[in-house]
């Protein structure tokens, strides 16, 4: 068995990464998962949470909302409409978003788009700053 993986990470505008990788970790809609070389086939949705991709010699971090994870034999490809890099995050704009998204929580708690809204912030900030969340 390979000790690496291929690896992509796909959006409709571009291609975020393409490489080898020694694990990749991602939440679906089920909950956390991560996938080592030899990983058993699968299609799964993606939730809003960060993609990780391991390498021997550092680590790929992406925010991902939503889409769909991909594996098949040594092969991982994530397909998200929405993908963004770390430096292509405006945290000012994100920390802003957040702040608006808490702001409307407080006075209607149950507000599905204003909860989206906050999760998209938190993973934005999370991945720009290197920060785990």
């Amino acid at each position: 068995m390979a000790n690496t993986m291929n690896v992509m990470v796909v959006s409709p505008e571009q291609v975020l990464f393409e490489g080898e990788g020694e694990m990749v970790v991602c939440r679906t809609t089920e909950g956390q998962i991560a996938f080592l070389p030899g990983h058993t086939p699968l299609l799964a949705a993606l939730g809003t949470a960060k993609v990780r991709v391991i390498q021997p010699d550092g680590e790929f971090t992406v925010a991902v909302h939503e889409g769909f994870v991909e594996v098949t034999g040594d092969r991982v490809v994530i397909l998200s409409d929405v993908a963004e890099l770390p430096d292509q995050i405006d945290v000012e704009r994100a920390r802003s978003a957040k702040q608006r998204a808490e702001s409307e929580l407080s006075s209607d708690p149950e507000n599905e788009a204003s909860k989206s809204a906050l999760a998209r912030a938190d993973l934005r900030l999370e991945v720009a700053e290197g920060v785990s969340g």
